[in-house]
């Protein structure tokens, strides 16, 4: 069998393109210049540009530079494209020419196809979907609709449940105490309860930062069209455009206070990837708590027992992994490198265009996109069901010789230290050492040394050191 084709024709001629794609010739040619990697650009990323064009359409027309019935064929046609529905019509590879250029005329082609269809008329992908825009606009603008909207709809409400879950299980624990550990060795005590109100606070920081960047993601380059100085667009396209927006998408964009920089720069995006890869480290370091508290169940620690979701090996027997906090590890592995990627491209701002927004937005989209999806499993596969060991902790606790740190303000450091060596070297309580080896009464010792005070506080003052 043959493959249809039909010839299309652009500004360097004709061009044999698929018959049924809604695609034209300078979207076959970016097909056939770029087999890379064979990765599209982010279906989401695709939606934004969508909606940049729909956006595009209602001002020009509102700005009497486009006939209403062309605006509203061109409207309708990017609302299908932004609703997910021709999103096997956008087959150019990530790694294209660097302004985007190729996934811009997609756009503009796909939607021109379906607005004449539509409109029983010639609708062209330059001149009437593409009008006061240029691909350096567009692009930019489109990450930074992309990602604000990936932002508020996936990771911070994932994050919100997250640091929901953390709370519920803190309160759950707060009367569980436990040896606490610093250099991995044993410390002072805490409760579980304060060790799940870290990472709480860890998470909630996190949606903190990403509401700080918010100002700037949520101004947009479009306006500005080729280089800054806002050529064929008219001067009030811009806040009309982010206006028409922010009512397509109940989102606050407004236009870039300074468009050179909006164009020639992504520090923003830099700047957002810098905060999802805190968030990252964050997700790292609850997930490698998980997996130390949950290690054994014999020769580990053995505080806690994770859900188990499935064997974990294929030699072994009855072996159980911490899988999830392992997924959350590599995540956080993943989207540190996605913003070792988003540093590099961000720097490559040449004077007035960056040349590598393609690559600038697929990374900043994976990070948003597998944070949201690690943080809704961490909370609700991990977290929300761990087991406390009790009697493990406990036991524990009771042979901690570090409670004599306690004891410091009364006895000194010195004599303090002394009774942690002998306690350690004899594998008795640190109570009983003490009786021995001070003058403090049963009652008194039970009282500095009670490891729930402690975890509370306990005595203030004395010695310093960590």
């Amino acid at each position: 069998m043959t493959e249809a084709f039909r010839t299309e024709h652009d500004s360097m001629g004709e061009l044999k393109v698929p018959a049924d794609a809604l695609w034209g010739a300078q979207t076959q040619r970016a097909v056939q210049n770029f087999p890379i990697s064979g990765q599209p650009m982010p279906a989401a990323f695709v939606a934004a540009l969508a909606l940049v064009k729909q956006a595009a359409a209602r001002a020009n027309s509102e700005l009497g530079l486009l006939d209403p019935r062309i605006a509203a064929a061109v409207d309708a046609a990017a609302a299908q494209v932004a609703a997910g529905r021709h999103d096997a019509q956008f087959p150019i590879d990530v790694f294209q020419t660097g302004s985007g250029t190729s996934t811009n005329m997609n756009a503009n082609e796909v939607i021109a196809a379906l607005a004449s269809r539509q409109l029983g008329a010639a609708v062209h992908p330059n001149d009437h979907v593409n009008m006061s825009q240029s691909s350096n606009d567009c692009i930019p603008t489109a990450i930074h609709v992309s990602a604000a909207l990936a932002v508020q709809r996936e990771l911070e409400p994932a994050l919100a449940h997250l640091a929901q879950t953390l709370q519920t299980r803190e309160k759950q624990l707060d009367g569980i105490v436990k040896t606490g550990r610093t250099h991995l060795m044993d410390a002072m005590p805490v409760t579980l309860g304060q060790e799940l109100s870290g990472w709480r606070t860890q998470i909630e920081n996190g949606i903190a930062r990403l509401k700080s960047v918010e100002p700037r993601l949520l101004a947009l380059a479009q306006g500005g069209t080729a280089v800054g100085t806002g050529i064929n667009a008219p001067e009030q396209f811009g806040r009309r455009f982010a206006a028409q927006l922010a009512g397509l998408t109940g989102v606050a964009f407004v236009p870039a206070r300074n468009y050179f920089e909006a164009l020639s720069a992504q520090d923003t995006a830099v700047e957002l990837s810098g905060q999802l890869k805190v968030i990252a480290v964050s997700l790292m370091k609850i997930a490698n708590d998980l997996r130390w508290m949950n290690s054994g169940p014999l020769a580990g620690l053995g505080e806690i027992a994770l859900p188990a979701l499935q064997p974990g090996s294929s030699i072994m027997p009855g072996k159980v992994n911490p899988v999830i906090p392992e997924a959350t590890a590599m995540v956080a592995a993943q989207v540190i490198g996605n913003d070792a990627t988003i540093t590099v491209a961000g720097q490559s701002g040449n004077f007035q265009l960056n040349v590598m927004l393609p690559v600038i937005a697929l990374n900043l989209l994976h990070s948003v996109h597998l944070l949201a999806r690690v943080a809704r499993l961490l909370a609700d596969s991990a977290i929300r069901g761990f087991s406390v060991n009790e009697p493990r902790l406990k036991e524990a606790l009771d042979r901690n010789p570090i409670l004599v740190t306690a004891l410091n303000p009364v006895i000194g450091y010195e004599k303090g230290a002394a009774i942690a060596k002998k306690a350690y070297a004899q594998g008795k309580p640190i109570r009983e050492v003490a009786a021995k080896e001070t003058d403090l009464s049963p009652q008194r010792l039970a009282t500095l040394l009670d490891p729930a005070e402690l975890a509370r506080g306990g005595i203030k003052g004395g010695s310093g050191g960590g």
